[in-house]
């Protein structure tokens, strides 16, 4: 059994051990935080992700069992390193030049480290108000392990106020886009190219599709920022894609041609208008192309969807940032957060963390020590203001 109390570098060190990749089960990573924190008296809930129980998230709490604490809200999850130049192993901690390199050593396995040593902390000194850890899975992915996780979560006294620990470089963020996302499969009709007009090509067809993405990209940017939209860069919102696959040969024209389609909605607009535009245009498409040959069609799965995190008043999860920080600026940003699922569920939500979004998912991730330090100097006056 585990006694030390490990400090928040020696914490981070044991999580970027775990190659936890999103498309690779988080278990091994939950079941180690899981033993840690019983081996200091700290009871665990586990929650296992339907047909798949080898991915899971871990909550626990501390301090009274009354309602109206603070939850510390991270993933475990980290992005792939396949094809990147890393200068270190990026499954070891390694310090060079003031900085902690690493996978997930900023994105977000360090704030991770310091939410688990909080939450021994406050075990030990006492808390008068109720402290609380919540480790998702599959945020990397589209958040889309937060809603269970939080459901499970209700077996604990529910809390008021959730921070959600992706790097700000420790500044409130108290808005952020939401998103929809699909996997689109262009059924084609394969002939030869040079017959190209009895048959239907899944790219060409495609790419009709993506030049829509364009086309409505351009009219929101031409257009001027209502609402919050104003407050994001870019003010409104677009539709990207970033990776496609088609086609047999030059000479063929392509039976299928797959690619991801998504959304990133400002807050203020409902993530159901651009569902109703996307179908509409498939329905579209498609006729056009069982017009050539009835056998086409086109397959849309959606992948994900995360609602909008927007600012509101009388955020009380803000509010107590603000104090224990000092930050004062307004900050919004386009990256997607499970605080916006948290904030659906009725929770106030504030996203704080250390290190920078800048060098997240690339190669020769790091945090610097000074942030990491700044974070536990944060979490030491949260343990102040609970006691």
């Amino acid at each position: 059994m585990m006694t030390e109390r490990l400090a928040p570098r020696a914490l981070l060190e044991r999580l970027v051990a775990f190659p936890s990749v999103s498309r690779e089960p988080n278990g091994p990573v939950i079941d180690w935080v899981a033993d840690y924190l019983r081996s200091h008296g700290i009871e665990v809930g586990i929650h296992h992700k339907d047909g798949a129980p080898e991915w899971k998230a871990l909550y626990a709490h501390v301090g009274p069992e009354v309602e109206g604490g603070v939850v510390l809200s991270g993933h475990t999850d980290v992005v792939p390193v396949d094809g990147q130049a890393w200068d270190t192993d990026p499954w070891v901690l390694t310090e060079k030049d003031g900085r902690l390199y690493g996978r997930g050593s900023c994105d977000m396995k360090g704030f991770d480290a310091l939410a688990i040593w909080a939450l021994v902390e406050a075990h030990y000194a006492g808390v008068t108000r109720p402290l609380q850890l919540a480790l998702s899975y599959d945020e990397e992915v589209g958040c889309t392990g937060a809603p269970a996780l939080i459901e499970a979560m209700q077996a604990m006294p529910r809390a008021t106020d959730v921070i959600v620990g992706e790097p700000t470089m420790m500044k409130a963020v108290t808005g952020h886009k939401g998103g929809v996302s699909w996997w689109v499969h262009m059924h084609g009709f394969e002939v030869h190219s040079s017959m190209l007009h009895t048959g239907v090509s899944a790219i060409m067809w495609g790419a009709k599709l993506i030049d829509w993405c364009n086309a409505v990209n351009a009219a929101a940017e031409a257009a001027e920022p209502a609402g919050m939209a104003a407050l994001f860069d870019p003010p409104y919102t677009n539709v990207h894609v970033g990776v496609i696959s088609g086609g047999t040969a030059h000479n063929i024209t392509a039976k299928d041609c797959e690619f991801g389609l998504g959304f990133r909605v400002v807050p203020g607009e409902d993530l159901e208008t651009y569902r109703t535009l996307f179908t509409a245009k498939i329905d579209e498409l498609t006729a056009g192309m069982q017009a050539v040959r009835p056998e086409a069609w086109i397959e849309a799965r959606e992948m994900f969807s995360l609602p909008p995190f927007a600012p509101e008043e009388d955020n009380t999860a803000e509010a107590l940032v603000r104090r224990l920080t000092g930050d004062n600026s307004e900050n919004y940003v386009s990256y997607a957060t499970e605080a916006s699922h948290f904030q659906t569920a009725g929770y106030k939500a504030v996203v704080c963390g250390p290190g920078s979004i800048s060098v997240a998912h690339q190669p020769n991730e790091s945090i610097a020590i000074s942030q990491l330090q700044e974070g536990e100097a944060f979490m030491r006056r949260l343990l102040e203001a609970l006691a």
